[in-house]
C-alpha cells in the first residue's frame, strides 16, 4: 500500500479505510514512512478532516503500536479509572483528584505529561517532590497502584510510540490544533493504559487551547465520542480558564496548594468545585456511586476524613519519595530566594486577567520550557493570585512572585500588574463548569 496513495486520498478530501489508517501507523513506528510524508498526511487531516470512524481507528491502531496494560493480573478490587486535561494555568486537579478517586475504591495509573507551552505539567510539578519517580517500571506502578490505589507517573518508551513520532512532526509542521490528532493523540495513551473509565476536563478561555466555547464543545463531543466508540467508556466537562485555577500557579508552590487542599486548610471555591465534578464523575463512570449526589458525598467523605491525603502521601512514598512529605513538605520543597508582593496599583474589583500570558510569564522566570531540553526552575511561580469579582485595595497583592532573583522578580511583578484588569464595579460571575457531555 503505497504512502502516496494514502495521502492523496486525505489531501483530496476522501475516507481512510481501516486498512490504510493501519498502514500509517505502522510506517510511524518501523519509519517506512519518511517524515516528509507522515507530515503531508498530518497536513491533509488538519486541512480536511476525518469522519468518527477514522478517527477511532486511528486511535486505536496507535493505541496497539506500543505496549497496551492490562490490570487482570494485578489484582485490583476496583474499576481502574483516569483523567486528562487538555492544560490550563494553575491547573492541578490531577493531585487531588487521583487520591481523592483512590480513596473512593478505584485505581488511577494516570499517565500525565509535563509542561506544553503556557500550560502547566503534571509531571513538572512532581518533580519537585525529592526522589519521586515519575518514569518507574511496570513493576513498580503495579506495586503503587496495590499500595496507595493511584499512581501519577509519565508516558514510558513502550506506551503509543507511534504518537510520540507523530506528536513530533506536528509540532514542526503546524498541525497540532487538529481535533481528529489531538483525538487520537491523547486517547491512544489512555486506552494504551488499560483504563476502564475516563473523564475529560476540556479547558476553554484565554488561558485554554480552546479559546472558544465553540471549539472546546467540538473537542470535548469529539473525545466522548470516539473513546466511547473505541470501547473506553468517557465523559467529558467544559471548564473556564479564563483565570488562574486556584491560587497558585507554577510548580512547587502547586504543590503546596494542592496539600493544602488535601488536609482541608485552604480549598478555593472554583478549584473546589472542578475537582469535586470530575471526581464525581469518574465513580459515576466506575459505578461506585449510584447517583451525582452519592458520588459527590462519597468525594466529600474522602477529602473530610482524611482518607485521600494518606493516599497522596502513600503514592508519594511507593514512587520514591519521602514517607513523611506530607507532614513535612515545607522541608522537602524547594524555595525560591526571592519572594515579593505584587502590589495593586489602585483599588478596585478584579475584572479580568490574561491567563495566558500569565502561564507563558511563569516560563520566563524559568518554571517551564522554551525549549524541550531546558531545565525547569521547580522553585518560581505565583502565589495567592487574585480571582476575578474579588474586591481590593490600592497596595494590595495581586499575587506573590516567587523568583530566582530579584532582577526577575522585579520583572515579573511590574508585567503582571499589566495582565490583571480592574475596574470599579464587579464584574457578572462566570461558572468554572461550563457543560457537561455524555456518550
Amino acid at each position: 500500500m503505497l504512502a502516496q496513495e494514502i495521502i492523496r486520498i486525505k489531501r483530496d478530501g476522501g475516507t481512510l479505510s481501516r486498512e490504510q489508517i493501519a498502514e500509517f501507523v505502522r510506517g510511524l513506528v518501523d519509519q517506512s514512512w519518511s517524515e516528509g510524508q507522515a507530515a503531508a498526511l498530518a497536513m491533509a487531516v488538519f486541512l480536511k478532516g476525518m469522519a468518527s470512524a477514522e478517527i477511532i481507528a486511528l486511535t486505536q491502531a496507535m493505541t496497539r503500536s506500543g505496549d497496551v496494560l492490562d490490570w487482570a493480573g494485578a489484582r485490583l478490587n476496583g474499576p481502574v479509572l483516569d483523567k486528562h486535561s487538555t492544560g490550563g494555568v494553575g491547573d492541578k486537579v490531577s493531585l487531588m483528584l487521583a487520591p481523592i478517586v483512590a480513596a473512593c475504591g478505584g485505581f488511577v495509573p494516570m499517565i500525565s505529561g509535563r509542561g506544553l507551552g503556557h500550560t502547566g505539567g503534571t509531571l513538572d510539578k512532581f518533580d519537585s517532590i525529592p526522589g519521586y519517580q515519575t518514569a518507574p517500571s511496570i513493576d513498580r506502578l503495579r506495586t503503587a497502584l496495590r499500595e496507595a490505589g493511584c499512581a501519577i507517573i509519565g508516558q514510558t518508551a513502550e506506551l503509543a510510540p507511534a504518537d510520540r513520532r507523530l506528536y513530533a512532526i506536528r509540532d514542526v509542521t503546524a498541525t497540532v490544533e487538529s481535533i481528529p490528532l489531538i483525538t487520537a493523540s491523547i486517547l491512544s495513551k489512555k486506552l494504551a493504559a488499560g483504563l476502564q473509565g475516563l473523564v475529560m476536563d476540556v479547558k476553554c478561555g484565554n488561558g485554554a487551547f480552546a479559546a472558544s466555547t465553540a471549539m472546546a464543545r467540538e473537542l470535548a463531543r469529539s473525545l466522548v465520542q470516539v473513546a466511547n466508540g473505541a470501547g473506553l467508556p468517557t465523559r467529558a466537562c467544559v471548564t473556564d480558564m479564563n483565570q488562574v485555577l486556584g491560587h497558585s500557579c507554577g510548580n512547587a508552590v502547586e504543590v503546596h496548594e494542592a496539600l493544602e487542599f488535601l488536609q482541608g486548610t485552604r480549598r478555593e471555591a472554583r478549584l473546589l468545585e472542578v475537582t469535586r465534578e470530575l471526581s464525581a464523575e469518574l465513580l459515576l463512570i466506575g459505578k461506585l456511586a449510584d447517583d451525582r449526589d452519592a458520588a459527590l458525598a462519597r468525594v466529600d467523605r474522602a477529602l473530610n476524613s482524611g482518607a485521600a491525603l494518606e493516599k497522596f502521601a502513600r503514592m508519594v512514598a511507593a514512587l520514591g519519595g519521602p514517607v513523611d512529605f506530607c507532614e513535612r513538605a515545607h522541608q522537602y520543597l524547594v524555595t525560591a530566594p526571592v519572594v515579593l508582593s505584587v502590589p495593586a496599583p489602585r483599588g478596585g474589583w478584579v475584572q479580568s486577567m490574561a491567563t495566558r500570558d500569565i502561564g507563558l510569564l511563569i516560563i520566563e522566570l524559568g518554571g517551564g520550557r522554551r525549549q524541550a531540553s531546558d531545565a525547569v526552575d521547580h522553585r518560581v511561580g505565583f502565589s495567592q493570585v487574585v480571582g476575578i469579582g474579588q474586591r481590593i485595595e490600592a497596595g494590595e497583592p495581586l499575587a506573590i512572585v516567587h523568583a530566582a532573583d530579584r532582577d526577575a522578580a522585579d520583572a515579573a511583578s511590574a508585567r503582571l500588574v499589566s495582565l490583571v484588569q480592574l475596574g470599579d464595579t464587579a464584574p457578572g460571575s462566570t461558572p468554572v463548569l461550563i457543560e457537561r457531555l455524555e456518550a
